[in-house]
């Protein structure tokens, strides 16, 4: 009979791609792991995994198992959480993925009012890039996710929480005036600065300028390097090699820097949505209603 450990065992094997960080992740031993993989290809009567030196990788029919495994799992995860979280609300663990240009900006807000407010909530955060998450979520490994929408997942609700408008980060050099408002016409694409692709933010830069991202090379337009974080771009911005468009929840930390400035957009200024996401079949709605109370309360007053 095919157990729901067999599943998580296979599931893990799929995300790390080797039986020894499989087993860590799991917390058993790598023997243990391989001999439960074993026995679910022996249940199933076919081979899930090739083995090879140092790596494993997935069979044809193993890739197609280990999604619906991720459905089987996601909705047992469900069903715990209806039995367990059935009392008040945002008790118990939360697992929270935020996207990289919103955590060091949102949790520092968020988190302490959250502890203040739910003591018996206990949050464990994942911060990476959308598609992970996005995968992470539908397979259970995740509970609700902040990000920026829309969502184009059938599988996933969201909830609009609040309009993040974007400035123009440019060196404190500029000659133009703090007071006038730019225009998308006065950004010299060439000299954009962004982060390296897989970031959503990227993507929504470069849809308002109007400019495809073939027509960009990936990483750092002006410098041909590649970054991750947004500090990385301001500190490119600061040292004259071009400009960038920071997200308003970013200013107090991101231009801080004497050696940057920063300007409005005409009206209508750009912005990007910030919103919850989270499975549809999740019973745990209730408890992310709370959440983006707390994040409305400290960002929308």
């Amino acid at each position: 009979m095919i157990t729901l450990k067999q599943l998580r065992y296979l599931s893990a094997l799929s995300h790390h791609g080797h039986f020894g960080k499989a087993a860590k992740a799991c917390a058993v031993t790598q023997p243990a792991l391989s001999m439960q993989i074993q026995e679910l290809e022996a249940e199933l009567g076919v081979s899930l995994v090739e083995r090879r030196p140092g790596e494993v990788v997935l069979t044809e029919i193993g890739a197609e198992v280990v999604q619906r495994a991720g459905q089987v799992l996601a909705t047992t995860r469900d069903l715990e959480d209806f039995a367990r979280h059935r009392g008040r609300p945002l008790t118990g663990l939360l697992r929270l993925g935020v996207i990289p240009s919103i955590a060091p900006y949102l949790l520092p807000k968020i988190l302490p009012a959250l502890q203040q407010r739910y003591a018996d909530l206990c949050v464990e955060l994942r911060e990476t890039l959308t598609h992970v998450l996005f995968d992470e979520l539908n397979r259970g490994a995740l509970d609700v996710v902040l990000l920026a929408l829309p969502v184009e997942d059938h599988d996933l609700a969201t909830l609009r929480l609040f309009d993040d408008p974007f400035l123009l980060a440019v060196p404190a050099g500029d000659n133009r005036p703090d007071n006038v408002r730019v225009s998308v016409k006065d950004i010299d694409v060439g000299r954009l600065i962004l982060l390296e692709e897989g970031h959503c933010l990227r993507d929504q830069a470069l849809a308002f300028c109007g400019t495809a991202p073939l027509d960009m090379p990936s990483g750092l337009a002006a410098s041909g390097l590649g970054a991750t974080s947004l500090s990385t771009v301001m500190q490119m911005v600061a040292n004259g090699y071009g400009v960038t468009l920071l997200p308003r929840i970013a200013l107090g930390v991101e231009a801080r820097d004497e050696r940057v400035r920063v300007l409005r957009f005409r009206d209508p200024e750009p912005a990007r949505s910030i919103g919850l996401a989270w499975r549809r079949t999740s019973p745990r709605k209730a408890d992310f209603a709370a959440l983006a109370q707390i994040v409305r309360e400290r960002f929308c007053a």
